[in-house]
């Protein structure tokens, strides 16, 4: 899922978005407006003395509502309490005795107002939970609540806009459409006759809000004081934490930015649509936003749509922003949605929104794939490292509690599937939880009212959903494994095509282990192909089947397989004897052409891999400028070194904007992955962390043109050589992959923009195993001996192999390089095939309705099944149908194309135009086949 990189906040602004400062009670001045509001500050006083006055004056306001708020919450409970006693003893035979205490419920929340009205909110969806007719006493709070006074309303506009009301709009319509209990909502025509719709926070829900919250956060610290059993609640603490999100959303500029922010997420969405915002007439007490006509979420049968289907999208909504964006709405009840007469559905009111990081989201994601599986010792530790704010105090009964969350889990995931209640789960799981003194983290109490009042809407608008089918589908649709469904699906079809390749994996597994392919780590593949033969852009597996290949090796077959060239070269190299450690002709050539795609003056290092090359490029940046430390950028793939995977494949932690490093791969060294500085590509805050840690860097890694994205920023790219330049910090582009294939040379020369080092590989062996290192003559020369022993092991970095430079991977290499230097026209050809094979493929989907977004340029691309286009690589691993992917590799083979699993695709030379012609096809058929076989059913 795409992810835009927000502004960054100034203080206030991160105030206003939920941090730790006070809420300022509504009519309370702002400092530097006191001559608008008329309080100028007494003569002789400095400013800051007035300041401080008119601090402790709103301090003793805040504190006297926050008494008063505390008297009425005891009062109106007692009431409360004493009139359903009372009416418990004058009526004892009431049929519906819950549905009188709804009805006494609904009027006590309205009373105690807006903090207590979500309440009601919530309990409205809760006909699984109540009798429909008591969960219909609090729907009136969806829509039906008491608006501000006009005259109040007309204050309200003139204080809040930042122009008159007669400049800002044609029309105003003064009659509320919409009623909530923070806000209401008026239609009104925009100058140039603009539909729009005005949300104007109520006039008094500030200090409303203000005093309720204090209040709350006093009586429940005296609660924690006095009554023990509430201690391992820790109640004071879990509202402190929630507290910022409540207050906060009086704040209509910082709601209008949330809801931007959703509304980008899900900007290609086939059926979602979150009204746009017209920020320069939106501030603190005024949105103003897009008018979307549609039904109420209260009347799904008035919608003129499936119910059914209506249900089934709300849910895979209300999935979507929790497993994919990691924002999700809090309060998704039917006052906030709407729908359209075509099914599509609106989303409204961001004034409650949380956030699932990184982290979260994995965590998350690992722990239903666990129990979706059955693994429950697994799903037991994900969910306390996930939801469990305090697991220390676990560890003690930790077999005791392990075994009692498993029996709620085998219970959920397994005995009662068809009767699937969140809230029941979480509820029993909160429950077991707090009996042994441990607490939910406060994301996950977000995360159940979230989906408790979303689900409770989902079965609200189709009583017959099968939840747990839906959520089962998914998590399928979007892990990043094979689902039994799909494996089911292609056991028969791919193991009658291919049932010796599969013969030979599992024969093989007895005595090898090979991560790349047979055992691809982390994205396992059910049915790896065994090739026994390799020409042009063709395959042939043990099978005899035949294949066009769309992998080239994984980048290094420019030319497509046994190139005549390439097969002469390595063919009178091995005649005249495998030569290594020793120089030969070969080298010599192949480093030259190397140095002759860069610069005159560029000096180059042989190696025998990429990952050997970048190993190779970080050793002689630390020799060469004294310092430890190395940045790289998440999600770009340098290899399989520890300092390469930091951050690199799945796994990603942290802010967006200042990610944390992270392992992926079990047995990296903790203190050198503890040590890299892990940057956003493209963001402008990578270059001032870049410049902050300057006096530790030795060097920043990056891909110029990460393959995942096919795309490069050459601003960025120019901006970071300057910082670097300046703070004497080595840049080091990865072109493994990109090297001699988007350019000759690589994608430096399509930017403009030189590294001081650049690591190479691939196409540089001429399919045989081989890494290069180029660059700036003094960085290299770090490398070459001084002469006396001593000075080299104190001062030069040692990069030497024995294979490297061998005669037969080299003059495999230069016969490529001499190719592709002779024959320019093939970038350009390449490009023409690479624009019709995507431009194509695009069109199959969009005549199919399939969400599909195919991104490619010189030669490299890639399939996503998805409605938006990620901009971050971390959101390529979170927001695509990894299911759909999966799938498509296999009905493409069975219409004679190799697709590599989840996996870039590469052309070659050797591709014709009827090849791409066939795979053109072979892609129309298949999604025409997956979309008939329900992987792309809403």
């Amino acid at each position: 899922m795409a992810y835009r990189i927000p502004p960054a906040l100034s203080p206030a602004a991160e105030t206003a978005a939920g941090g730790s400062a006070e809420t300022p009670a509504l009519g309370t001045p702002a400092l530097g407006t006191s001559d608008r509001a008329g309080l100028r500050p007494p003569d002789g006083l400095v400013p800051q003395a007035a300041a401080r006055r008119r601090a402790r004056v709103s301090s003793l306001r805040r504190a006297a509502g926050a008494a008063v708020e505390a008297g009425r919450l005891l009062w109106w409970t007692s009431c409360f309490a004493l009139r359903w006693a009372l009416d418990r003893v004058v009526h004892p035979g009431r049929p519906d005795p819950r549905l009188r205490l709804a009805a006494l419920l609904r009027g006590y929340l309205l009373r105690m107002g807006p903090l207590y009205m979500k309440a009601g909110q919530v309990l409205g969806t809760q006909s699984g939970l109540l009798s429909s007719a008591a969960a219909g006493e609090f729907r009136t709070f969806f829509s039906e609540l008491p608006p501000m006074p006009e005259a109040e309303l007309r204050k309200t506009m003139d204080r809040g806009l930042p122009v008159p009301v007669t400049a800002a709009f044609e029309s105003f319509d003064w009659q509320p459409v919409a009623v909530g209990s923070v806000a209401q909502v008026h239609r009104a025509v925009l100058k140039g006759g603009t539909d729009v719709a005005v949300k104007v926070v109520k006039s008094g829900v500030r200090q409303r809000l203000d005093a309720g919250t204090r209040a709350l956060k006093a009586l429940l610290a005296v609660a924690h004081a006095l009554y023990p059993p509430l201690r391992r609640y820790d109640l004071p603490g879990h509202f402190a934490e929630l507290r910022p999100l409540l207050a906060g959303q009086c704040d209509m500029r910082q709601e209008a930015a949330r809801q931007n922010d959703v509304a980008w997420n899900f900007r290609d969405h086939p059926f979602l649509h979150v009204p746009r915002t017209y920020d320069d007439l939106c501030t603190s007490d005024v949105l103003v936003m897009e008018y979307v006509d549609g039904v109420p979420g209260m009347n799904p049968s008035r919608a003129g749509h499936s119910r059914s289907s209506l249900a089934r999208r709300l849910q895979d909504v209300f999935y979507s922003m929790v497993f994919f964006h990691g924002r999700f709405h809090v309060d998704p009840h039917p006052g906030n949605i709407l729908f359209r007469p075509d099914g599509q559905i609106v989303l409204l009111d961001f004034g409650l929104v949380g956030t699932l990081s990184a982290d979260d989201k994995w965590n998350l994601s690992a722990f239903y794939y666990a129990c979706i599986r059955g693994q429950w010792e697994t799903a037991t530790e994900r969910f306390v490292r996930t939801f469990v704010a305090n697991p220390e105090v676990l560890l003690p009964r930790h077999e005791e509690y392990a075994e009692g969350l498993a029996a709620i889990l085998r219970r959920h995931f397994q005995a009662e599937t068809s009767r699937w209640s969140t809230m029941t789960f979480f509820d029993e799981a909160t429950r077991l939880l707090y009996g042994y003194g441990a607490r939910a983290s406060t994301r996950f109490s977000l995360l159940s009212l979230s989906l408790l009042t979303g689900e409770g809407f989902v079965t609200q608008t189709d009583p017959d959903i099968n939840l747990y089918r839906n959520a089962r589908r998914f998590t399928d649709l979007f892990s990043p494994y094979m689902s039994d469904e799909v494996r089911e699906r292609f056991e028969h079809e791919i193991g009658g095509l291919s049932p010796r390749s599969l013969a030979a994996r599992n024969d093989a597994a007895r005595y090898l282990v090979a991560p790349t392919h047979l055992d691809r780590y982390g994205l396992p593949s059910a049915f790896p192909l065994v090739v026994t033969k390799a020409s042009g852009a063709r395959i042939h597996d043990l099978d005899g089947n035949e294949y066009i290949d769309l992998s080239c090796g994984y980048g290094p077959h420019i030319l497509g397989y046994g190139h005549p060239g390439t097969v002469q070269a390595i063919h009178e190299a091995a005649a005249r004897g495998s030569v290594n450690a020793l120089g030969n002709p070969a080298e010599l050539r192949l480093a030259e052409l190397i140095s002759q795609a860069f610069d005159t003056d560029t000096k180059v290092i042989l190696g025998n891999s990429g990952t050997e090359a970048v190993q190779m490029a970080l050793r002689m940046a630390r020799a060469y400028t004294g310092r430890q430390r190395v940045a790289k950028f998440e999600g770009h793939y340098h290899g399989f070194s520890d300092q390469s995977l930091v951050s690199s494949l799945f796994r990603y932690s942290g802010d967006v904007r200042c990610p944390n490093p992270v392992a992926n791969s079990a047995g990296m060294q903790r203190t050198l992955v503890e040590e890299t500085l892990v940057l956003q590509y493209g963001d402008p805050g990578s270059l001032d962390r870049i410049a902050a840690h300057a006096k530790t860097l030795a060097c920043v890694i990056l891909e110029p043109m990460p393959v995942t994205t096919a795309a490069f920023d050459r601003d960025f790219l120019r901006q970071l050589r300057d910082v670097c330049a300046r703070e004497n910090i080595l840049v080091i582009y990865d072109e493994v992959i990109t090297g001699f294939r988007v350019h000759f040379g690589g994608a430096q020369h399509l930017a403009g923009v030189r590294p001081d080092l650049t690591c190479l590989g691939k196409i540089i062996g001429g399919g045989l195993p081989c890494g290069a290192v180029a660059g700036r003559p003094d960085v290299i020369d770090i490398a070459r001996t001084t002469g006396d022993p001593y000075v080299d092991i104190e001062t030069r970095a040692f990069v030497g192999g024995t294979m490297s430079g061998n005669s037969i991977t080299a003059a495999a290499g230069a016969a490529v390089l001499a190719h592709l230097k002779s024959h320019p026209g093939l970038y350009d050809e390449l490009q023409r095939k690479t624009e019709w094979l995507s431009q194509n493929l695009t069109a199959h989907a969009a005549a199919g309705g399939i969400p599909c977004k195919v991104t490619a340029a010189h030669s490299i691309f890639s399939i996503t099944f998805d409605h938006a286009t990620p901009q971050l690589i971390r959101d390529r691993l979170t927001g695509s149908n990894f299911k759909a992917n999966l799938a498509l590799s296999y009905y493409m083979r069975k219409h004679g194309v190799y697709v590599p699993e989840l996996h870039t695709m590469m052309l070659s030379a050797a591709h014709t135009t009827e090849d791409l012609q066939q795979v053109s096809h072979a892609f129309a058929r298949s999604i025409e086949e997956m979309n008939e076989d329900g992987f792309f059913t809403t």
